[in-house]
């Protein structure tokens, strides 16, 4: 039997319909989890459950074009993507939650917080790159490591080729990118891809105008530039690193990465409960 849920809908103003698979999980406080440029929300299998068994209901919606979520996958924007999240949302009646996204996934999260602040108490950004960089920076903002986050799911590459993009770009030294060679998903890729670039930085890179964040970095992340976040936004900010890991995060330190989201989690749902 399937683990899966679905909702279908119409987003406003298209002609087609979008359906958005996604696993629901445990029972509690809601703790959305969006996965990474052209990944699966499968990528949190071992932390998912580790956040679960400390109360929480989790929920992860398959981005189009994965698995079974499918619709439309030209010219999006990270506010259709938004929307994907917000139908599962609104389907489940959970009211506002905290959401996580990683790498990529911080940014359809913190559309979701801009575009629907009914539905969205706080963000998690996990081994995620802000979007801007601080005056005087020489690169570019989601710069880093391009040729080797786009050949790590390269399936014209050889995997000898995927394994040294993944070392280089998602994992922390000594540690095995093997477990990443699966899951990727190359019309995501795409599609992700043209909305990261196609949609106005400001749209979402404070995720709304006053929901907190969790700028949670990872100690070898090789393609994020650290430290963006909070000068730009302040005391919406929290800041925590986890050690030992890389930008990939997840499948290395997953017991460090439930306990850095369910802290926090636990202190957004308890300010919400007194207000």
């Amino acid at each position: 039997m399937s683990l899966y849920k679905s909702v279908t809908y119409q987003p406003s103003g298209k002609q087609v319909s979008v359906t958005i698979e996604y696993l629901d999980q445990g029972a509690g406080p809601v703790i959305v989890m969006l996965p990474s440029l052209a990944r699966s929300g499968r990528d949190y299998d071992d932390v998912a459950p580790r956040i679960i068994a400390k109360g929480y209901r989790v929920i992860r919606p398959e981005p189009r074009g994965i698995r079974g979520s499918h619709g439309p996958m030209e010219n999006l924007s990270l506010h259709d993507f938004a929307g994907d999240v917000a139908a599962v949302l609104d389907q489940e009646k959970t009211g506002p939650i905290v959401v996580v996204g990683h790498a990529w996934g911080s940014q359809p999260a913190r559309m979701l917080a801009a575009n629907r602040p009914d539905l969205a108490l706080a963000v998690v950004m996990a081994a995620a790159s802000a979007g801007k960089l601080l005056p005087g920076a020489n690169e570019k903002p989601y710069s880093r490591l391009r040729a080797e986050i786009d050949g790590a799911g390269n399936p014209s590459l050889s995997d000898e080729e995927r394994l040294i993009c993944l070392q280089k770009a998602f994992f922390a030294p000594g540690h095995d990118p093997s477990s990443w060679l699966g899951g990727w998903f190359q019309e995501a890729h795409e599609a992700q891809s043209y909305a990261r670039t196609n949609t106005p930085i400001d749209d979402y890179f404070s995720g709304g105008n006053s929901v907190p964040i969790l700028d949670l970095q990872a100690e070898y992340d090789a393609v994020v530039v650290p430290k963006i976040m909070k000068p730009f936004l302040g005391e919406r900010v929290t800041e925590k690193v986890i050690l030992n890991a890389g930008h990939s995060m997840a499948p290395e330190q997953p017991q460090a990465m439930c306990d850095a989201i369910c802290e926090f989690a636990e202190q957004i749902y308890s300010s919400h409960l007194s207000s």
